[in-house]
């Protein structure tokens, strides 16, 4: 089904907050000018931020605030892409009125839920500016985090997190630990943590990537076809806060069964992109 492009109309207009205020360093005098002597922070030219939601109506609006504020403090120019997976509830209703008065919000919405890799495939498709971040609407990162990653876009394509002391079940830090295990070992993987919700990649790279997966299969088909696109891959270290609202859908039995019948699917043509690594 094709994904839309629209505002929601008929709802009451609710403005973002204003940014908080950078602390500046408790070392430097007070009085002085703390910009004086200090080099500029590097920016990105443009960034799209791609959020895929599915039942994040508890959520939503502090990640678009959240994305909004790393996009203020990284790049020049930004958009953010919400792209809303058939929720039930009212996440489209509630992003929608960030759209009606920020333009650099856009909201695409799935008519059905279509799976998580459908979402992310959405969002880069509609991404137009010069880096998209791949992350999650759930609240389980601070995005202003995304500091760490732009001085090393100077030489790398793909900016991978991982996750710094994982706030997740034992159960689901297991789970995940043993597909990490398993698609390294099939693919040479180039991450520690491939499905990290923290990824920075170039819009050019991702043009040149056609990826056929819909579920939980994504990141790791994502970071395959990167590499054969001769990507150069960095990692950075990215801290995990627990989930406090809203419902975890990673762990649910019928996206596991989704991702491994993928697997299935994918292997051999994953594997003869996939090389071992230098």
């Amino acid at each position: 089904m094709t994904a839309t492009h629209s505002p929601i109309t008929g709802a009451t207009p609710v403005l973002p907050p204003p940014l908080a205020p950078i602390c500046p360093d408790s070392a430097i005098p007070a009085g002085s000018d703390p910009s004086v002597g200090t080099p500029a922070m590097q920016t990105l030219p443009s960034l799209s931020i791609v959020l895929p939601c599915f039942n994040e109506e508890a959520n939503v609006a502090d990640a678009i605030r959240n994305a909004a504020s790393a996009a203020a403090l990284t790049s020049e120019d930004y958009e953010i892409i919400v792209v809303d997976d058939g929720s039930t509830d009212d996440t489209a209703r509630i992003a929608g009125r960030f759209v009606e008065t920020d333009v650099r919000v856009r909201l695409v919405v799935h008519a059905r839920n279509r799976g998580y890799g459908d979402a992310v495939r959405s969002g880069i498709e509609a991404a137009r500016m010069d880096w998209v971040l791949l992350t999650d609407a759930d609240l389980q990162f601070d995005l202003r985090e995304l500091e760490d990653f732009v001085p090393l876009t100077r030489t790398a394509d793909v900016l991978w997190g991982y996750r710094i002391l994982r706030r997740d079940s034992l159960a689901r830090r297991a789970a995940a630990a043993a597909w990490n295990r398993l698609v390294r070992g099939l693919f040479h993987l180039p991450v520690r943590d491939v499905d990290c919700g923290f990824k920075l990649i170039r819009r050019d790279i991702l043009d040149r990537v056609h990826l056929k997966t819909s579920g939980a299969m994504i990141s790791t088909e994502l970071a395959v076809r990167c590499r054969a696109e001769g990507a150069r891959f960095a990692e950075v270290g990215v801290h995990h806060r627990s989930r406090v609202a809203g419902e975890e859908t990673g762990g649910n039995p019928r996206v596991v069964l989704r991702a491994f019948r993928e697997l299935a699917t994918m292997h051999t043509a994953l594997h003869g992109l996939s090389r071992p690594a230098s």
